[in-house]
């Protein structure tokens, strides 16, 4: 085949013998790199991108468009370095444009396989998001999805290196460096690791959550005070999204060095807690068996997780704790507000004397009079009908 293809290249020179043999050598290289590049375009765009199928067509058509270009450098670079012993150049240009070409289809073909490492990763994850029914609440499928974007960011890394290493090692005095590096590999590994010893850190940090996951994609963390999710979860560094739509940017290594809150890590669901001061007076029996006619009514509820108790008492109120569960934290948020506004509005209209009230005790003096002439304690506090007023 590829003395066919040589044997064509000759009957094509004398067709541009009116041409300086070397612009003559030229304009064939450039013509052959046209149609190579014009000829694999047009079998991708009308061939495999009309693949039939749902799933591995899918697939396939997607590679496709994303692998178009990567792939016609890489057919265009392989037929130019064949075509160019077969023309009319001078041995230091042909050695020359040799190089060149060797090094673009070394980058093409790096440049290829960080792009199916992102395909590969995007149609598993999408795999996952069409399997899932509630993203908050599927741990397994957070879980692969942490593992599936390190792993991709870290093969994006490596296929990176790779790939401009082997373009740089195809130079003479840059292969001799990285001999001479390799000889002397004890001092050198010493100063490249003092050098970038922060990235790999963040690195070996980030392949370890990638094993162990501490956190995942979607989790929500405690973060300073703040309700944050981990949105992304890069090689080096997480971006935390704040309940206010700020992002925090927190380096990986941090997750392993420092104590931190994931409320999400097993399970989703949580429990809330609401804390009521009440006076002495106030009747419990009726507060509590309105407080679960309110939380039976919240569709945030998980049905499971409910309690009132009298967790304290000081001199002058008593503290009611109120527990209720919800499926997320979102949700425990939300319940936790109804309850507090729901059973603030019932005991506003139905047992007023049960918000805390201050009193105070006047005795008489030891000749029997008392302190003062004037009536200072207040009228009794009445009860809020459930009629709205009359102005």
């Amino acid at each position: 085949m590829r003395g066919t293809f040589f044997s064509s290249l000759s009957d094509i020179r004398p067709w541009f013998g009116w041409m300086p043999p070397t612009l003559g050598s030229l304009l064939i290289l450039f013509v052959i790199g046209t149609l190579a590049s014009t000829i694999s375009g047009f079998i991708i765009n009308r061939v495999l991108t009309r693949i039939p199928g749902r799933r591995s067509g899918s697939l396939i058509r997607t590679a496709a468009v994303a692998l178009r270009h990567p792939a016609q450098i890489a057919i265009t670079s392989t037929l130019m370095i064949f075509a160019i012993p077969a023309l009319d150049l001078p041995v230091s240009l042909a050695g020359s444009l040799a190089h060149l070409f060797a090094v673009i289809l070394v980058l093409a073909f790096g440049l290829g396989l960080m792009k199916s490492a992102r395909i590969g990763a995007t149609s598993y994850i999408s795999h996952l998001d069409a399997s899932a029914d509630d993203r908050e609440e599927d741990i397994l499928g957070r879980k692969h999805l942490t593992q599936v974007r390190l792993l991709q960011r870290m093969a994006e890394i490596i296929i990176g290196v790779l790939t401009i290493g082997a373009a740089l090692m195809t130079f003479d005095p840059v292969r001799q460096y990285g001999l001479s590096l390799l000889a002397s590999a004890g001092a050198a590994s010493i100063i490249v690791g003092f050098a970038a010893r922060s990235v790999l850190t963040n690195l070996i940090a980030g392949a370890q959550i990638a094993v162990t996951q501490p956190i995942r994609m979607g989790d929500m963390i405690a973060f300073n005070g703040d309700w944050t999710w981990v949105e992304e979860i890069n090689s080096t560094y997480v971006v935390l999204r704040c309940w206010d739509k700020r992002r925090r940017i927190v380096p990986v290594s941090y997750f392993l060095d420092n104590p931190f809150e994931n409320w999400t890590y097993n399970s989703a669901e949580l429990i809330g807690a609401v804390y009521l001061y009440l006076d002495f007076m106030a009747p419990m029996d009726m507060i509590r068996v309105r407080l679960a006619e309110i939380v039976e009514a919240c569709p945030e509820w998980n049905g499971k997780d409910f309690s009132v108790q009298v967790a304290d008492a000081s001199d002058r109120t008593i503290m009611i704790r109120i527990t209720a569960g919800a499926r997320t934290a979102v949700r425990s948020w939300d319940l936790r507000c109804a309850i507090r506004e729901g059973i603030v509005s019932w005991i506003r209209q139905n047992c007023p004397e049960a918000f805390p009230q201050t009193r105070f005790s006047a005795h008489a003096s030891e000749g029997g009079e008392p302190p003062w002439d004037y009536d200072y304690s207040s009228p009794a506090l009445p009860r809020i009908e459930s009629r709205p007023p009359r102005w």
